[in-house]
């Protein structure tokens, strides 16, 4: 009976030993799994923008209304006429809100996290990248910054099966990638007579800001075109630091541009040529000399300037309408007539292709065009019948320099594959390859 019994025990004993054994190892495995939960769980990352912990204030965000001053912004958040008159008047020097405020452009105020919500800091961004800090917290001050801008590079390789701008587009690549490669090939491929089976490389940066926003595409670095299987390079080089002009340039130095555009506005039709001896309805069939070449275009398409020059008239005249003249040397000058705006000042150097206004209907016009008029040597003429000079070449001491930095460029063209399996013609004009090579 004793032994029974101490037996009936121990078991009882070796029982409740197993028990708080269990209980013990549950408890440490849950403070080891509450050990590596608590390791997953990371620290609320701070919201920074402008150069602010956005987590330190209410944001309010909204863009400027029909209407909108500075100061009616800041009465809608219970700041009274003293304060904003005294903010305006310390920060007109840097920044003159009372004129700068463009209708449709975003702006940000940082409140006070009280029911108050009084604004701290109005933040106006007249572009995508740059932006202007009115802060009234402490001290009143004005500044202007940017945002943090990232360039990727990329490459696209493609076998033409049709044009390459609906190409492009069918592969959701960007039109201006198309639009910058006809631009850079003007002089030396026609885009719209593509051959079945020529090939592209292409070598370009994107444009990021806050390392997220698309804001399209920087430059073309460099690029390769086989067309009718004849070879063209085409690489980017700044001939001119002081100007910042850059051009493209084969790989044998040679300049792939002329020193004038053909047209000043891209994708556009000839709607009167020039023509001394014209006969218009309009003035009963009378001769009417046309001294420019018309060029049809939707309103509000943007005019390029033909060339380098300066700006050296910029008004309005009963005829010309809105207009632009530029002078690109002692022999050559060109104007732009009939526009809807002018973007040119007098005294602007303009470079080749950049937008000095956009297409109108203003002056003497019976439709949204622009009149092209060209002078040599102070007397008007056909710009489609002149022999115009070559664009100027890379000098003899940049020459060395540009063969040795393409060398890179040119070995990085070559090692891009294209599409092992080119699509037949279809909707899709063309096959892509594109690999990111910066991130």
């Amino acid at each position: 009976m004793e032994s029974t019994r101490t037996r009936r025990l121990g078991k009882k004993y070796l029982i409740l030993l197993f028990c708080f054994i269990f209980v013990i190892s549950c408890k440490k495995d849950n403070k080891n799994n509450n050990t590596i939960y608590n390791s997953l769980i990371e620290e609320p990352k701070e919201i920074n923008e402008f150069g602010f912990n956005l987590e330190s204030y209410i944001v309010k965000k909204d863009t400027i209304q029909n209407g909108d001053t500075f100061g009616k912004i800041l009465e809608r958040n219970n700041i009274a006429y003293p304060k904003i008159f005294e903010i305006t008047q310390k920060t007109k020097d840097s920044f003159d809100v009372s004129k700068k405020l463009q209708l449709g452009k975003p702006y940000t105020l940082l409140c006070s996290k009280d029911s108050l919500q009084s604004p701290k800091c109005f933040i106006y961004q007249p572009t995508k990248e740059r932006y202007v800090v009115i802060d009234f917290q402490d001290s009143i001050k004005a500044y202007t910054s940017y945002k943090p801008i990232k360039y990727v590079e990329k490459t696209a390789t493609g076998v033409i099966t049709s044009s390459i701008s609906n190409a492009m587009d069918e592969q959701g690549k960007p039109f201006m990638l198309a639009l910058k490669m006809s631009d850079i090939y003007a002089w030396t491929i026609d885009f719209s007579r593509l051959q079945k089976n020529d090939k592209f490389k292409v070598v370009y940066t994107e444009k990021y800001i806050d390392d997220s926003i698309y804001a399209g595409i920087h430059e073309i670095k460099s690029a390769y075109f086989e067309h009718n299987k004849e070879p063209f390079y085409a690489f980017e080089f700044e001939t001119d630091s002081i100007l910042g002009i850059r051009d493209y340039f084969s790989d044998e130095a040679k300049n792939l541009r002329r020193a004038f555009l053909k047209a000043p506005v891209s994708f556009s039709r000839i709607s009167s040529r020039y023509n001394l001896k014209r006969r218009i309805a309009h003035y009963n069939y009378r001769v009417k000399p046309h001294r420019g070449t018309d060029f049809a275009a939707p309103n509000g398409t943007p005019i390029m300037a033909t060339a380098n020059g300066t700006v050296t008239r910029s008004g309005y005249g009963k005829g010309n309408g809105k207009f632009v003249k530029v002078k690109h040397n002692a022999t050559y000058s060109t104007q732009y007539l009939h526009m809807s705006k002018r973007k040119a000042k007098v005294g602007d150097f303009v470079k080749q292709g950049e937008v000095i206004g956009y297409v109108g209907n203003t002056g003497s016009s019976s439709g949204n065009h622009v009149c092209y008029r060209f002078w040599k040597n102070g007397k008007e003429v056909d710009p489609f019948k002149e022999k115009l000079p070559e664009a100027k070449p890379i000098s003899d001491s940049l020459k060395i320099k540009f063969l040795e930095y393409i060398k890179p460029l040119k070995t990085q063209l070559q090692l891009l594959d294209y599409p092992t399996k080119p699509k037949e013609p279809d909707s899709l004009g063309v096959k892509l390859q594109e690999n990111n090579l910066i991130t």
